[in-house]
This record gives structure tokens, sequence and C-alpha cells, in this order.
């Protein structure tokens, strides 16, 4: 067993960060290098997009300090959300990549169900219904006839780093358009919506060798980094790095979103499985996520941004969960799916008006208001447990939490006393772990047969998960 160091790209809804992965005797330390922000902007034609110039230019920045830091760096791995893309017409972007909230999706759906039935979609691509799934998203773009290509973010990224036109599967299996099966685009479906199939890149795996920095980006960053497609899809690398505890275990991969599910070897494109709107997304190595999308930590930071506002000054988060924790009394939840709750801004007064519209006494203070949030959080996640227990037929004993959600306390002693499940927080850099362990394995640093349970066994080797037992009232 050998080791290095590689550098990982972890985009999130809300920032970015560039990391260092030192791989050492099995075990895996991590070093940011940068973070910067990241969300959605309103662009002159009242659309909602992302600042991607900007996203850019803060990446080449970070693998510059990366290089600088450490220059026998061997690769560079890119993962991000999902759904969202760019077009390409030559090696030109034609636009600023539009945000999935953006409104014009409701039309892109009515269009798409117009020609294909949801129950069909689902029997091909496995995916629950959000609206800003890709192929709905293409439904609405009146560019994509114009474009030569589309391609997810971390792809693009990749091709602006190397020229490399692909589509890494863990997040091609986000857009609709893959066959949940086959794992290779569903060609007559996009003929059928009228997708271009020129634009559909070519399909490679995670551990695939892209390509070496070049061009523009070279001078930038100053090293011929080679670029190493990992499990592109944010939460793809998320799984990779959770040390299942037993075939039985669920996972939550929690930040803006969390991800609820349990990881299989074959999809279920079942009418329970539809009905109770689970998606069956593509995981390294040819696994299935089988998991529910849940609103997650998106409510508590809308909320602390919504009252940081009001107040002009910076809000103690920590102590404020302090204080929620020791609310007595009865507390009100809210389905912390309500579409309402979707959209940035504001989202304090939203909260209230679900709450006052399901009977329910708004809180009076900033502390028990963010428990509510956080209840109804673990409420939605337990929820979405207790169904996949059902929809699968396992008998879940365990849940893991991952990324971000893993150090909200109150967030994951919620979870086990509303499961009924211990909960084993961390890693909290989850994302990043898998990012970096899938690139070591590329480069042989775990030996010539390492399987997704040897990458895992390197994370029980580096992080000591806290665990929550379920307590009673």
């Amino acid at each position: 067993m050998s080791g290095g160091v590689v550098a990982a790209v972890d985009l999130g809804a809300t920032s970015g960060r560039v990391m260092l992965g030192y791989v050492e005797e099995g075990a895996v330390r991590l070093e940011e290098v940068a973070r910067f922000p990241n969300g959605p902007v309103t662009a002159p034609d009242d659309s909602l997009r992302w600042d991607f110039a900007a996203l850019y230019d803060h990446i080449i920045a970070g693998l510059a300090e990366a290089v600088r830091r450490e220059p026998g760096i061997a690769s560079v791995g890119i993962d991000s959300w999902a759904v969202d893309y760019g077009l390409l017409r030559g090696d030109e972007l034609l636009d600023a990549p539009f945000h999935y909230r953006d409104d014009r999706t409701a039309a892109g759906v009515e269009a798409v169900h117009a020609i294909v039935p949801f129950e069909e979609l689902y029997r091909r691509n496995g995916l629950q219904f959000l609206p800003f799934n890709t192929l709905y998203q293409y439904a609405a773009d009146a560019r994509l006839a114009e474009a030569d290509a589309a391609l997810l973010i971390p792809d693009l990224i990749a091709f602006l780093l190397t020229g490399a036109r692909v589509a890494e599967r863990t997040n091609a299996s986000t857009t609709g358009l893959l066959d949940v099966r086959t794992r290779q685009w569903d060609t007559e479906l996009a003929e059928r919506l009228g997708v271009p199939t020129s634009a559909l890149p070519s399909l490679v795996d995670p551990g695939s060798r892209l390509g070496a920095v070049r061009g523009r980006a070279l001078d930038r960053v100053g090293a011929p980094l080679e670029v190493v497609a990992v499990g592109s899809h944010d939460t793809a690398s998320a799984v990779v790095a959770v040390p299942l505890a037993s075939p039985d275990a669920a996972y939550i991969s929690c930040g803006t979103w969390g991800l609820v599910g349990v990881e299989l070897d074959e999809p279920v494109v079942t009418d329970a499985a539809r009905e109770a709107l689970y998606t069956n997304e593509g995981g390294v190595d040819g696994r299935v996520r089988f998991l529910h999308n849940v609103t997650g930590l998106w409510l508590l930071t809308e909320t602390i941004a919504a009252w940081t506002e009001e107040d002009g000054a910076p809000i103690d988060l920590p102590a404020l969960l302090d204080e929620a924790s020791a609310v007595d009394g009865a507390i009100p939840v809210f389905d912390a799916d309500d579409p309402r709750l979707s959209a940035p801004g504001d989202m304090p007064s939203r909260i209230a008006e679900v709450l006052r519209e399901g009977g329910s006494a708004v809180p009076s203070s900033r502390a028990a208001f963010v428990r509510t949030i956080v209840e109804s959080i673990a409420a939605a996640f337990a929820h979405a447990l207790a169904t996949v227990a059902r929809v699968t037929g396992r008998e879940l004993d365990v849940v893991h939490i991952v990324g971000g959600g893993a150090l909200n306390r109150l967030l994951c002693q919620a979870t086990a006393d509303r499961s009924g499940l211990p909960v084993l927080a961390g890693p909290v850099e989850a994302t990043a772990l898998g990012n970096v362990l899938v690139q070591a394995r590329a480069h042989g640093w775990f030996g010539p047969d390492a399987t997704l349970e040897t990458l895992r066994a390197a994370v029980a080797a580096t992080v000591s998960p806290v665990r929550y037992e379920p307590t009673s009232d």
C-alpha cells in the first residue's frame, strides 16, 4: 500500500472549497486550501443563475494555492451538486448556467409530461419527481438547440481545465436521461423529448483519467495537474465515505439537502418506490443510491440569513442551537418539504405561514423557532427512513449522518429520537473524503483490488463517529 497527495474541488449550493487529501498508511488526512461563497444571482432577464465566472475563478485560485503548497499533487477531482448544466457551442459557454431553483422549470415539467407520463419516466430513469431534474430544465431551455454539448457542472469545469467533453455517470444519472438499468444514455427518450442526442457527451466512470490541465487554466494553476473523474455528484462522493456499520445501515448526507437512503446493488422501480418519491441514482462502482431528497439545513441557513439581515449583525448559531436544545414543552413541527419553502428569501415568514395553516402556534422566541425547524427536519428524516425500510424490505439498524449536519448535535439527537434508531455522526467532510479516495484508488494507492469496502475501511481508520442513542420523553 502506497500513498500521496491529491486535490479535491468540492462544490455545494452555498459554498465551495479546494482541499488537499493526503493518503498515508491506509488513512486519509484533509487540509482545506480555499473556501469561497457560492449561490444564485438574478440575471438581467430576471432568471436565477449561478455566477459561474466567479465560481470558476475561485476554483482556479484554489488550485493555484494547492500547487503552491504541494507541488507534487498527483491529480484533482471535481464534485458538485446535481442537475444543473452549461451549454457549449464550440469551446464557448453560451450563457451562465441556470440555477435549479429558477421558476422556468414548471413549464418544463408540463412539456415533458405531455409527451411521456411520469410513470413511464420512472420505469426508465428511476428518478423521484423533482421539478428541477435536468430533463425538465432542458425542456424549458430555449438555447438547447444552439448547443453542441450540454455539460453538468463538474463536467463543465473539467472541460475548461482539460478540453475533455464527458459525462461522469453518477451525476449523469440525475439528468433523467440515463437508463436506470443499463446506465447508458436513453437516446430514444431524448429523441421523444426533443433533446439533441449530439449534445449528450460520452459517459465515463469514476476513476477515469480525463487529461491534464492545459491552456489558460495551466497558465493560472501553474502545473499540468491530471484530472480524474470521481463520483462527481457530491452525494455519490459522500456515500463512498460513509463507513457503513452493517448491511442494514442507512445514511443521511446532510447539507442544504438531506439525502436519506440506503445503498443497493440493483435499482427499485416499483409502484411503491415511485409513489414514495424514492430515487435510484448512480453510485461509485455501479452501486445504486436509493434515496429520497428531503429539504435539509437550507431551512435553517435561510432563516439565519433573514435574521442576520434584520439585525444587521452576525448571529451566533452554535449558541442559538444550545438555547434551542433547552426549549421545553410541545414543539410544533411543519412539513419540511412544503414547496413554499424551496425558494430563497424571508424564510421565517414562510415557515410561520405553514405553521399557522397547519393549526400550530408560531414559536415566540428565536430559540424555539430554531427548535421547530430542527425537529421538522428530523421528522422528515424519520419518515423517509421508515419509508425506505418499507419499500426495500430492509430492517434498518443504524443511521449514518455525514456532511455538515453531523455537526448539528440537536439535529442528530432529534433524528435518533424520532426514528428510534441509533445515529452515527461523521465524517463531516464526507464528500471531500470520497472524492480523494476515488482518486487514490485510481492511482493504485490501496492496491490493485481495492473495493468500496477498502475505501470505507480507510474512512473508519480516519474518523471516529459520534453516537446518538434514541431517548424517550
